[in-house]
């Protein structure tokens, strides 16, 4: 008879620690099986790869291994299989061992290792070959969830020191090996270097080997537990035994633990959520207010007095007041929805009303970070989430650029037509913005601070203006300290992509440093650091520069917790409200040093980015001195860690640890994803045809105040360039938005970039993108004594296997023609000095036949005029030498910029030919002609200007 409970009788019962085993096994066997009759079965074909194959490349990567081919690829799926079983159970049995009542830690943890499960079985049976982008989702996937369920693991291991150690050696050396594995990567994918491949697969290998030997310690933790089969029923038959089932609870020891550990309440994650995301409204609105200023100066070629907005920023002195202070405090509610009125801006289309509506936003959106933080001086731990929501909005502001190709998607700037999010964006901050502000600190900005109000009031504020001025310029973008030690081919130094991710790290240690270590982050010793690296990215290229930017990324954002908690013992009017004057006048100055020719006072600034980084770094050490005078003495080390006050503040500070941890597990995803595939092909290779254009971009905002990426990517891809010149193309500055328009156009082209002389060179910009190989690049400042510099690239193209010198150059203005002429000569020696065929795509501001243009053109550079005849130029030219001309055109520019598109079609390999008599577009090969879409009225405002393409036989 059945039992009548389910106190049944033992049918089966072993131990957990097989689990463990049958886990290992399988998964072990699944990639050794495959690489063994890979390797005995298509050895050379699995070690070949886009660039080499063998000897060169010896040793197969993971991925060629198990899904290239078959049978190589059965046999991984089938033990793949076979590990699900295993894997699902070892998910299920940590879940029991680490579950407690009152955490949800655990649960996470388990919901991360299902989720990388399903994953796994996702890139393992959806291969490269079946579905290359749900491949990689899938893959992505797997490798974002294994942080998480590492540190999960770390943070709830049971009291068994040997699985402790096992599993901290095991993910420190997981976590060690994505460093080379990325650098040989790169070496392989960017550089091609011969075995880089070879090194990156054994790398690639060991991150397989840990990632399962860290599951395969649970096995020290799985032997406490018996898995018992009961028979509840009775029907079972044989030998039936009684098994005793064991209780196991286990303490957790780790310091991690005290902070993530302990009740996951949803509601406070949401509270923080909502805070960051309010700071990323914030700087998303700040950061438009230069590139609203930007867009009239352009258009009046000098200051328009539409400048004088960005002084709505030192709204912060009105709270020197104080009813006005008490009214602001007491309804931070209303300041911060009225503060959204700038997120509004996009759907207005007249610029200066756009404009006038972002300077509201911007001026409310200071008031009411001013006043919070000054409210919340009297409890630090709110405080401390207050700053932490300002940083971290900082980092979102800039993984939303990263994302969205240095645009940030809820700019006044951006539209759905060009990639904005700018609807979805305002609901959220709206949403958020009532969510953060159900509890206002309401009189507490009356509370003082906990300790002395020591310090000067004057150094914090000038300390804040440091701070504000170098998260602005600096970290605002993931790109911007990389173009500044961007210096050409081949690549010697950081990419925009992947290495903007790095950058991001860089800032997300530096948070944790000012939060767990305040006492080393205002230290003179770390200061010391932060103004090395400041000296080391301003005077260096090339990595050397990289690693000063990382430095110094690094200190400002430690920096910001101590540096904003010593402000707000102080008056918010003297501390803001001078704050952001000060940093005001940096953003001037910052700009000054490349605009020197359009603003009164302009040479005192001229090409000196080293006095305003010197000034950047002496603002921010007033503010440590205010802030180590302000800060009691303590008996502790200057490493100490400082820790929170209650379990609730610890509890609060995980979850913004939690968003850190976001924030950068979404970057170096967008950074895998945005990793460019380097296989471009020319638009009519089977001619041999170069189809080339010089283009002045107007520093990618349009007539309408929009951002234009998207409208210059539509003509660049109907003309069928193959190589094109950007001029006016620098955007790496506050008051252009910290924003970089070849990387949209280069990923969605498929192009080659060069960057050009970058932001710390003093130039307004010149770019290369091109469909070849850019072999090797070098960049030049031409000689300006009065006027300003111009920039010029000197690359040299792999175009169908002939080496091709392409040249781009912006001339200096007409207001100064010594320059131009001692520009002219620089540039035509550059161009004969090179015996190769050779491009110009130029801006050279003077006439056909006329003065400087007998210089570009003649016996000493050794160029020709692609087209002697068009007397309608007056700025962009192409001139050309040792390639066969066969194509001219112009293309009208509608209301992207302000200049036309000029292109010129060229063959390789054909010589120059002396050919003056054009002929029909119908008498020369397909692969020689223009596209017909811009004949008549051409297609979205885009046609033939002046003349129809001429063709030379």
């Amino acid at each position: 008879m059945a039992p009548k409970n389910r106190e049944g009788d033992v049918v089966a019962s072993f131990s957990g620690k097989w689990i463990s085993y049958a886990h290992t096994a399988a998964a072990y066997a699944a990639f050794l099986s495959a690489f063994i009759v890979g390797c005995g079965l298509h050895y050379r074909k699995i070690v070949q790869n886009e660039h080499f194959g063998y000897p060169q490349e010896w040793f197969p990567s993971v991925s060629a291994t198990i899904g290239d081919r078959y049978p190589e690829r059965s046999f991984f799926q089938v033990f793949i299989a076979i590990t699900s079983g295993p894997r699902f159970a070892l998910v299920a049995l940590w879940y029991c061992m680490t579950a407690k009542r009152d955490s949800a830690l655990p649960k996470f943890v388990a919901g991360t290792g299902i989720f990388r499960t399903l994953t796994c079985g996702g890139w393992t049976y959806v291969t490269s070959t079946d579905d290359h982008n749900w491949h990689d989702i899938f893959m992505i996937s797997y490798l974002i969830a294994t942080v998480p369920w590492t540190l999960g693991c770390l943070a709830l291991s049971p009291r068994n020191p040997t699985a402790v150690k096992y599993r901290k050696i095991l993910a420190g050396a997981f976590f060690g090996t994505l460093v080379p594995l990325m650098y040989f990567f790169l070496q392989h994918k960017v550089h091609k270097v011969p075995g880089a491949y070879t090194t990156y697969a054994f790398f690639e290998w060991s991150l397989v080997l840990l990632d399962v030997a860290f599951d395969a310690v649970t096995v020290l933790d799985f032997e406490g537990f018996e898995i018992v089969v009961k028979d509840v029923k009775g029907v079972s038959r044989g030998n039936k035994q009684v098994v005793a089932d064991a209780v196991l609870e286990k303490e957790k020891n780790t310091e991690a633990a005290q902070v993530f550990g302990g009740g996951f309440a949803w509601p406070a994650a949401l509270d923080a959520v909502a805070d960051v995301y309010n700071g990323f409204v914030f700087w998303s609105m700040l950061t438009s207010l230069g590139l609203s200023v930007w867009y009239f100066p352009l258009w009046h070629m000098g200051l328009s007095g539409y400048e004088v907005v960005i002084m709505s920023t030192v709204s912060p002195f009105l709270l020197g007041i104080r009813p006005l202070r008490s009214l602001v405090i007491r309804n931070l509610r209303i300041m911060h929805l009225l503060s959204l009125s700038g997120l509004v801006a996009w759907a207005i289309k007249k610029p200066e009303h756009r404009l006038f509506v972002v300077t509201f936003g911007v001026f409310m959106s200071c008031l009411s970070w001013a006043a919070a933080f000054y409210a919340e001086r009297s409890q630090p731990h709110r405080l401390e989430a207050r700053i932490s929501a300002f940083a971290l909005g900082l980092l979102a502001s800039s993984v939303a650029k990263f994302a969205f190709y240095t645009n940030n998607p809820i700019w006044p700037a951006m539209h759905a037509a060009n990639g904005g999010w700018n609807k979805l964006g305002l609901a959220l901050a709206v949403l958020a913005m009532l969510r953060s502000t159900r509890h206002t600190a309401g009189n507490g900005g009356d509370l003082p601070a906990p300790g002395p109000s020591k310090g000067s009031p004057t150094l914090a504020a000038l300390g804040l203006a440091g701070l504000f001025f170098a998260m602005h310029s600096l970290l605002s973008d993931s790109s911007t300290m990389i173009s500044w030690v961007w210096e050409g081919y081949p690549v010697r130094g950081p990419l925009a992509v992947p290495h903007g991710s790095v950058t991001m790290l860089a800032m997300g240690v530096g948070l944790l440093i000012g939060h767990f270590y305040p006492s080393v982050a205002r230290s003179w010793t770390f200061y010391g650091i932060g103004s090395v690296g400041a000296a080391v990215l301003t005077g260096f290229s090339n990595w050397s520069g990289y690693y000063g930017a990382l430095a110094l990324a690094t200190y400002i954002m430690a920096a910001a917790p101590v540096l904003i908690s010593s402000a707000v013992k102080h008056s918010p009017a003297t501390t803001f409200g001078l704050g952001f004057l000060v940093y005001n006048i940096m953003v001037l100055a910052h700009v000054w040093t490349v605009a020197y020719a359009f603003v009164p006072g302009g040479p005192i600034m001229r090409e000196h980015t080293d006095y305003v980084m010197s000034a950047m770094m002496l603002l921010i050490g007033c503010g440590v001195f205010s802030a180590i005078t302000s800060t009691p003495p303590s008996g502790s080390s200057s490493s100490a860690r400082t820790k929170p006050a209650n379990p609730a503040a610890r509890k609060q500070r995980s979850y913004y640890i939690y968003i850190l941890l976001a924030l950068e597990l979404l970057g170096a995803s967008i950074a895998y994803l945005r990793f460019p595939s380097y296989n471009y092909t020319p638009y009519h290779a089977p001619d041999k045809v170069i189809t080339a254009g010089i283009w002045t971009i107007h520093f990618g905002i349009d007539n309408d105040m929009y951002s234009s990426e998207h409208r210059m990517r539509d003509l660049l891809r109907d003309v069928e360039l193959d190589v094109v010149g950007l001029l006016e193309s620098d955007l790496q500055r506050i008051i252009m938005g910290n924003r970089d328009v070849t990387q949209f156009l280069a990923e969605d082209l498929g192009m080659y970039v060069d960057y050009g002389p970058g932001p710390n060179k003093h130039t307004w910009g010149a770019a290369l993108l091109s469909k070849f190989p850019i072999v090797e690049s070098k960049h030049h400042l031409l000689p300006s004594p009065v006027g300003e510099l111009a920039p010029a690239i000197h690359a040299t193209i792999d175009a169908y296997g002939e080496l091709v010198d392409v040249f781009v150059f912006h001339s200096g203005q007409e207001e100064d023609p010594e320059d131009r002429r001692l520009q002219a000569e620089y540039l035509a020696n550059l161009m004969g000095g090179t015996k190769r065929p050779a491009i110009l795509l130029s801006y050279l501001v003077t006439k056909p036949g006329e003065g400087n243009y007998n210089t570009f053109v003649g016996q000493k550079s050794g160029m020709r005029d692609i087209d002697p005849k068009d007397w309608q130029r007056w700025c962009e030219y192409i001139l050309f030498k040792g390639l066969k001309r066969v194509g001219y055109a112009r293309v009208s520019r509608d209301t992207i910029t302000d200049t036309e598109l000029q292109v010129g079609k060229f063959v390789v390999g054909r010589g120059e030919g002396g050919e003056e008599t054009t002929v029909r577009g119908e008498d020369v090969p397909q692969g020689w002609r223009f596209p017909e879409m811009f004949r008549g009225n051409g297609v979205r405002g885009h046609h033939y200007h002046d003349f129809e393409p001429k063709y030379w036989p």
